[in-house]
């Protein structure tokens, strides 16, 4: 159940046609989140959870973060972040589903299609990127951008120096964090549910992807 709606909260889903934003031509690689290979790059990501079952504690939370690019276009690239040993001391597993993630030079766009892998391998006969929802966007190369999805929610991105955060609140207390590094990729992956109801943050080191 908390792995169904932490899922839910992260994304949005990116289509093929029908929806309201274009991401601009481009050519070069993100800042953010590219690679010189395809090769897997492999990082150790540490921190804590909570819940309710917990109790006001935290307790140690790892998994091991693979970012792998899975195709490149024209006009930029595709990865998957997928998550191994994911380690817990709760006693019970906490599922983190692998994340896609479309790239150009300018945004990084977040793919929740139930087949990524075959949206992907769609994109790669087409000679532009495809159009996306202002919400499905969760990097930028530069400057800053808030969405409000709801009256409830509101997602924001700041780049600021060589770090690029993606925030996503409700009122609630539901939140997502996603904070990438320039040259490095995905630093921080952190979301939770109520008032500390269920949720976990991890961060990684300052390796280079290959």
């Amino acid at each position: 159940m908390r792995s169904a709606f932490l899922s839910r909260c992260l994304g949005v889903l990116v289509m093929l046609g029908g929806l309201t934003a274009q991401i601009p031509h481009a050519t070069a690689k993100h800042p953010f989140l590219s690679a010189i290979s395809d090769d897997r790059a492999l990082a150790t990501f540490s921190g804590t959870e909570w819940s309710d079952e917990i109790g006001p504690k935290e307790l140690p939370f790892s998994a091991r973060v693979v970012t792998t690019r899975v195709a490149k276009f024209s006009w930029g690239e595709a990865y998957q972040i997928a998550f191994e040993q994911v380690r817990s001391q709760t006693g019970k597993t906490r599922t983190l589903s692998p994340l896609y993630f479309l790239t150009t030079d300018k945004e990084i766009i977040r793919i929740t299609a139930d087949k990524p892998e075959e949206l992907i391998a769609k994109l790669k006969t087409g000679t532009a990127p495809p159009p996306f929802e202002p919400s499905a966007l969760y990097g930028l190369s530069q400057g800053t951008k808030t969405y409000k999805e709801t009256a409830l929610t509101v997602a924001k991105i700041v780049v600021k120096g060589d770090r690029c955060r993606y925030t996503w609140n409700h009122n609630s207390g539901h939140f997502t964090t996603i904070e990438w590094q320039r040259g490095v990729g995905l630093i921080e992956i952190s979301q939770g549910r109520g008032a500390r109801a269920d949720g976990y943050r991890l961060r990684r080191g300052v390796a280079p992807l290959r």
